[in-house]
């Protein structure tokens, strides 16, 4: 009988366990996880926080659909290492758990500003469920605020500053938000969104230190330019650092994350990777990629667990990923990997709707929609039938998107 171990219940690991047991309905799974409660949406967690949902919602897995499905939940246990050569790994206070096929699906932890004070009171990173409910607690009671990060985390924290009726200023170390997927056009109706709830955007700043009360609350914060923003709130979404420092000396490979192949396969047997943690080989790009996205998580979760029961690595892990962002007035989405790329086609059509995208290769290979996402399908089609496309751009660019007006694909 083979034991399965997967540590981490996010939804890539809470989707490898279901997927093991449908699998391999007699083998031991056990699911380890340093955080108190199970598996919950942590893309509804942002409207906790901006005091839009109760709790009730988010949680998806209770103890009892873990038991239901025999498997072994074990909460608030923290791996401390990983012996691959003897196929144990150590936990804090959980003694020894040994393993056949180990999954990690650890993800990240928000990356804490390397500055002064940034430890301190008042400020926020936004991660876990326990992140939602203090946050929310605290832009309840709270005037004015900071963010720092100017990226997909970062504008959340914008709504739950608007949705809170907190106003604050949006520090970004460039000249635009998320400048290396967005154009000043597209950009800008991003920008106008936040305003108009409350948010102005600062350029070229950033944070040099944070001040603080009597208290250790925080204060203000004061930019790279010698600039005082006041706050009493802020929240700081730079990034993930990857939870792999417990895999020192398991001998697996790592640039910037796990890298894994097609197959969510290490370099060492019978360990696999799912979920924000991996560099994965992406079979559309033909290239190692990242992506933190839930869907894609929870697709990689579901193949590497395919993999892991199958004799031989039997699936690939094909996906284009897609991330939305409804805070505004006017939906938002990005798919595929909209900051890489070689060449870009991008058109305004209105006051609130852009649209560009990515090529490589003349291949798309990602974009951003604002105002209007009905062309998200066909890109993705497109993306997955690797057709290359660049050279017609003009046809991609119309505000109604026919695919039979694209010259047949080339025989190569």
């Amino acid at each position: 009988m083979t034991h399965y171990v997967i540590i981490g219940d996010g939804i890539s690991g809470s989707s490898a366990a279901e997927t093991l047991r449908e699998e391999d309905p007699e083998a031991t799974i056990t699911v380890i996880t340093d955080e108190g409660e199970p598996l919950y949406n942590r893309i509804l967690i942002k409207e906790h926080a901006k005091g839009k949902l109760p709790e009730a919602p988010i949680s998806i897995h209770d103890e009892e659909w873990y038991d239901e499905r025999d498997i072994d939940l074990s909460l608030n246990t923290h791996v401390t290492s990983v012996d691959t050569d003897e196929r144990v790994i150590h936990t804090h206070d959980n003694g020894d758990i040994e393993y056949d096929k180990l999954l990690v699906a650890t993800g990240g932890t928000p990356t804490q500003l390397p500055v002064e004070n940034s430890d301190a009171d008042g400020i926020h990173h936004f991660w876990t469920f326990q992140d939602a409910r203090g946050i929310r607690e605290h832009a309840e009671q709270s005037d004015r605020g900071v963010i720092v990060g100017a990226g997909l985390l970062g504008i959340d924290f914008a709504a739950v500053c608007g949705a809170q009726g907190i106003e604050a200023d949006y520090l970004m170390r460039g000249g635009r938000w998320w400048r290396y997927a967005l154009s000043d056009d597209g950009a800008e109706i991003m920008h106008k969104g936040m305003r108009e709830v409350g948010v102005e955007p600062v350029f070229d700043s950033g944070v040099d230190r944070f001040e603080v009360d009597d208290d250790g609350h925080v204060t203000a914060a004061v930019d790279p330019n010698g600039d005082r923003y006041d706050c009493d709130f802020a929240g700081v979404a730079i990034g993930l650092t990857f939870n792999t420092e417990f895999l020192r000396g398991a001998g697996l490979e790592q640039n910037n994350g796990l890298v894994v192949d097609e197959y969510m396969q290490t370099n060492v047997d019978d360990v696999y990777a799912a979920g924000d943690i991996t560099r994965f080989y992406d079979v559309l790009l033909g290239d190692q990629a990242q992506n933190g996205s839930w869907g894609s998580a929870k697709e990689q979760g579901r193949v590497a667990a395919v993999n892991m029961a199958a004799d031989d690595e039997a699936e690939e892990f094909e996906w284009v990923s897609s991330y939305s962002i409804t805070h505004f007035d006017f939906p938002f989405l990005s798919f595929g990997h909209p900051t890489l790329g070689d060449e870009h086609a991008e058109r305004k059509y209105s006051d609130t709707e852009w649209r560009r995208i990515a090529f490589k290769d003349g291949k798309i290979v990602g974009g951003v929609l604002i105002g209007d996402l009905s062309p998200q399908s066909k890109f993705k089609q497109l993306m997955r039938e690797q057709r290359k496309v660049a050279d017609q751009a003009e046809v991609l660019l119309q505000q109604q998107v026919d695919l039979d007006e694209l010259a047949p694909t080339q025989e190569q």
